[in-house]
């Protein structure tokens, strides 16, 4: 089997479309969280707390000199990161809920036995005759 050959199979099965299909959507949905987090909730958040802005705190651990660079630990973004993970998580958990809520209404919904047919009807009076007969 050539190697282009293998590899169209490979891309057009349903597995690999459905992992791109899924990647796209996971960064699109993740841009859309990071600007909720950034844009709309740490704003308020950094009010709420004097106005601190997140993405700004850090300490200097050593200052630039001529010969090296500037070390900072930037503490503020890896809260923005943090909020941002909890925001995500918290969405994810909202989304895999509610599917499960309507996998559960499907499955509760009681399955109504089709009605028997004519042949099981009428042996079912015969094997009824039968037993009053013994």
């Amino acid at each position: 089997m050539s190697i282009l050959k293998e590899f169209r199979e490979f891309a057009v099965k349903g597995n690999a479309i459905d992992l791109a299909v899924g990647v796209v959507i996971g960064a699109a949905f993740g841009k859309i969280v990071t600007s909720l987090v950034n844009d709309v909730i740490m704003p308020p958040v950094g009010v709420l707390i004097g106005g601190v802005d997140f993405s700004h705190l850090a300490i200097t651990l050593s200052e630039k000199t001529e010969t090296d660079p500037e070390v900072v630990l930037k503490y503020g973004a890896f809260l923005n990161t943090v909020i941002d993970f909890l925001i995500i998580a918290l969405a994810i958990f909202a989304l895999v809920k509610g599917i499960n809520t309507l996998r559960r209404e499907k499955a509760a919904e009681p399955e109504v036995p089709p009605a028997p047919t004519r042949e099981e009807q009428l042996l079912t009076e015969i094997r009824d005759a039968l037993v009053r007969r013994a």
